[in-house]
């Protein structure tokens, strides 16, 4: 964040969520194997374009109402970093939603913040708002592996999914299935109604870019079998920006598909005890 701005490098339609108006960011607490951003969140400050939230929600609307969506979010970076990086974002969902009443947009998180500081979460009850909270791991050692932060954090994500749920917020928890076998993702799922998430969990599917497998086996994963995704071209800029060519691609949810065998969390599905410690560093240095 500077001054109430934050960096964005592209601004584009996309086809998740039946068409959505996406602003691909720069900033995560997590660094996980499997993020097709992950190159830019390691090393956020190799070149940024900052953007005000006018800006932002400008280039937004304009990408709506071209291809006539109503949906938007946030990608490639977490939203909510910090308390500033909140506001930002709430100051874009209030332009939106005043030039656009029947805009929905979607926040793409991992949760941390929001179960570091629960006290936040009562700026994100706005009309129209869903939140999809990323889990990354069914329990503490999974958690880990796949977030790239230190296990004691496991618990903050479903902490603010339930409290979310509390607040009347519409949000709901996804898993990348390819790392967990059915009957893991169905304990998890027992796990996550006594804990008070009811909620769908949605199944994510990997982007299997060429970087992205190479990330993976760095982690210690397998990816035998894995059929490698084509590089995609980049082709939208936003306004303003100097137009760089970098490394990314498209992400978004996706619903269904059954769970693929792969690389398991030596767990037994079910989470362990809480614990607690200090927040993990901000991959941008700011919040």
């Amino acid at each position: 964040m500077k001054n109430g701005k934050r960096a964005y490098y592209r601004f584009r339609p996309a086809p998740y969520y039946g068409g959505v108006s996406t602003a691909d960011a720069v900033g995560c607490s997590f660094l996980c194997p499997f993020c097709w951003n992950y190159s830019r969140n390691q090393d956020p400050g190799r070149s940024l374009e900052f953007y005000s939230t006018k800006d932002v929600a400008k280039n937004l609307l304009d990408i709506a109402g071209k291809n006539r969506f109503n949906r938007f979010r946030i990608s490639g970076a977490e939203p909510i970093l910090g308390p500033g990086s909140l506001d930002h974002l709430v100051e874009v969902l209030q332009i939106v939603f005043r030039e656009m009443p029947n805009a929905v947009f979607i926040v793409e998180t991992n949760g941390f913040l929001l179960g570091w500081k629960p006290e936040l979460i009562s700026k994100l009850r706005l009309r129209n708002i869903q939140v999809r909270v990323s889990v990354k791991g069914v329990n503490e050692q999974s958690f880990e592996i796949l977030s790239g932060i230190d296990r004691k954090y496991f618990y903050y994500p479903l902490i603010a999914l339930r409290e979310m749920r509390k607040e009347g917020i519409e949000a709901w928890p996804a898993l990348m299935n390819l790392y967990f076998t059915e009957d893991i993702i169905k304990k998890f799922e027992g796990f996550l109604a006594g804990y008070g998430i009811h909620a769908h969990l949605e199944r994510e599917q990997l982007e299997a870019y060429g970087f992205v497998l190479r990330n993976m086996k760095n982690r210690g994963l397998k990816v035998d079998g894995i059929k490698l995704k084509p590089r995609p071209e980049i082709h939208s800029r936003p306004q303003g920006s100097s137009g760089r060519d970098q490394r990314g691609g498209p992400r978004g949810r996706s619903r269904g598909g059954g769970p693929q065998r792969g690389p398991q969390s030596r767990g037994r599905g079910e989470p362990a005890g809480q614990r607690s410690g200090s927040p993990p560093g901000r991959r941008d240095g700011k919040k």
